[in-house]
């Protein structure tokens, strides 16, 4: 009688642990981008309080359910008419003005900045987004630059910091005559960044439940146009390893740049002369690239 009841407790037990366990794979499938984004809504600054010339931009961005939403940015434009223009594609936290020191950088270099806020983040409309929605927000930033305001495609420099990298990489992959892409900070693909944030996501088969991918590392056979990769060896959010074998898995054109003692947030702030003479460098790089295929025209 004691074994019956010992064994119906234990066969209750593991029935209510299969039972917890397959909620929690449920909460991941269902609840996966609010675990991946962290937007915040409040913006701290503007690019005016540093002294750059800017105007706010409104974009209309479709859900689907068939709702148009409108997506906020900043075109950041020290030159009436711009010879280089950097799209910039903010990380998974925070949201635009979280991101003007790096852009004051890139403005102090020439560069005419168009940044935009993922829908949910900053003062764009909007619920937590999704990676397919990410990347549709960058295709609408892309078309208002090149449709709208009638910049070529061979000015316009992709940069993505973190997972702002990942859209980079998608979005270069799409537009093979964009000048070329600038990725910071960033990794090959979601699942390595599962595989490396702890024990508690190894108790789950996250290539099976995970559909945010950004699989930046499988993309790289389809691009076309030249990388830089700039990476921090101190970043403890994402190891400098992952950039180290994007750059060993592209071919293309590329450079990268490693910076000691830097983490995820301050590479250009660590080594700011060595940040820009790369830029320049790649930017140089990116020239010859195109003198290249011209002649091959």
């Amino acid at each position: 009688m004691m074994i019956n009841l010992l064994l119906k407790g234990l066969l209750n037990g593991v029935g209510v642990g299969v039972i917890a366990y397959l909620v929690l794979c449920s909460a991941l499938i269902m609840g996966q981008n609010r675990l991946i984004f962290k937007p915040s809504l409040t913006l701290d600054m503007t690019p005016g309080d540093l002294g750059m010339a800017y105007e706010d931009v409104w974009l209309s961005v479709m859900t689907p359910q068939g709702k148009i939403e409108q997506i906020h940015g900043w075109w950041i434009n020290p030159n009436a008419y711009p010879e280089k223009v950097l799209l910039y594609l903010h990380g998974i936290g925070g949201n635009v003005s979280h991101n003007l020191s790096t852009i004051q950088t890139f403005y102090n270099q020439g560069f005419s900045v168009f940044i935009i806020d993922y829908r949910g983040y900053g003062s764009s409309k909007g619920k937590f987004p999704t990676e397919a929605e990410i990347y549709r927000d960058s295709q609408v930033a892309w078309d208002y630059l090149t449709q709208e305001r009638r910049i070529k495609p061979q000015t316009i420099f992709i940069y993505g910091h973190s997972l702002g990298g990942a859209v980079a990489i998608d979005l270069g992959v799409r537009k093979p005559h964009a000048a070329g892409i600038i990725a910071e900070n960033t990794f090959t693909s979601m699942i390595d960044m599962v595989d490396h944030s702890g024990f508690i996501y190894k108790l789950f088969p996250t290539k099976l439940l995970l559909h945010q991918r950004f699989d930046s590392l499988c993309k790289l056979s389809l691009l076309k146009i030249p990388l830089l990769l700039i990476h921090g060896t101190s970043d403890r959010k994402v190891p400098y390893t992952m950039s180290q074998t994007l750059f060993e898995a592209a071919r293309v054109p590329k450079k990268i740049l490693l910076v000691p003692d830097a983490g995820h947030l301050n590479v250009s702030a660590i080594a700011p002369e060595k940040y820009v003479h790369t830029v320049q460098e790649f930017e140089q790089l990116v020239s010859r690239n195109q003198r290249q295929l011209a002649l091959e025209f």
